[in-house]
């Protein structure tokens, strides 16, 4: 077991030198290079948002306007049917019924 400890001890050793190593050969930005990385990834993102925006107001606008004008569509369509499902055959007129002419109460006919 003191073997394993002082084993673990070493690798820790070697893994903080390592670890400092390899922080020495990170390349820094200075504040400078941050501010305008800053600047550069903030100004993306705004121009990014307002043409999201302004795509999503017109597809909207779009969408609503389709909507509307299939809406009205159909509606004259459904308009159409009515009319043509409701209209009387001629064929299937009844004889007793007076199309030109009407009778008055006095039993009339006028024309």
């Amino acid at each position: 077991m003191a073997k394993e400890a002082k084993n673990k001890k070493e690798n820790n050793k070697h893994f903080w030198k390592d670890f400092k190593a390899e922080l020495k050969k990170v390349i820094w930005p200075t504040p400078k290079q941050v501010a305008n990385n800053t600047t550069a990834v903030i100004s993306i993102v705004l121009i990014t948002a307002v043409i999201v925006f302004v795509l999503d107001l017109a597809f909207e606008k779009l969408n609503t306007h389709g909507v509307d004008r299939l809406r009205s569509i159909v509606k004259t369509e459904e308009f159409t049917n009515s009319i043509v499902d409701n209209s009387v055959d001629t064929n299937e007129i009844d004889t007793n019924t007076v199309t030109d002419n009407t009778v008055s109460e006095d039993n009339t006919v006028s024309e």
